[in-house]
C-alpha cells in the first residue's frame, strides 16, 4: 500500500514543481498580451475624450482671458479666498 501511494505523491510533486508554475506564467502572460492591445472601440474612446479635454481646455484659456479684460485683479482674490479658508 505504501508503494501505490508513493507511485500517486511523485507525479503530483512534478506536477507542482515543474507543470504548474510554468502553466501559471504562461497563463499571465496571455492575459498581459491581450490587456495590453486596445481594441477600436477603445481607441476612438479615448480619442473623444481627448477632444473633449481640447475644448473644455479651450474653453476655460477663453474665460480666463475673459476674466483678466474685464476684471484683472480676479487671480489675487482667488489666491487670497483660498489661503482664508
Amino acid at each position: 500500500m505504501e508503494f501505490v501511494k508513493a507511485l500517486m505523491v511523485i507525479p503530483l510533486i512534478l506536477f507542482m514543481v515543474v507543470v504548474a508554475p510554468i502553466w501559471i506564467t504562461m497563463h499571465y502572460k496571455s492575459l498581459n498580451k491581450s490587456s495590453a492591445s486596445l481594441n477600436a472601440e477603445d481607441r476612438e474612446a479615448i480619442e473623444d475624450i481627448l477632444a473633449t479635454v481640447d475644448k473644455l481646455t479651450d474653453r476655460i484659456e477663453t474665460l480666463e482671458s475673459i476674466l483678466d479684460a474685464d476684471h484683472p485683479q480676479w487671480r489675487a482674490e482667488q489666491a487670497r479666498r483660498e489661503q482664508s479658508v
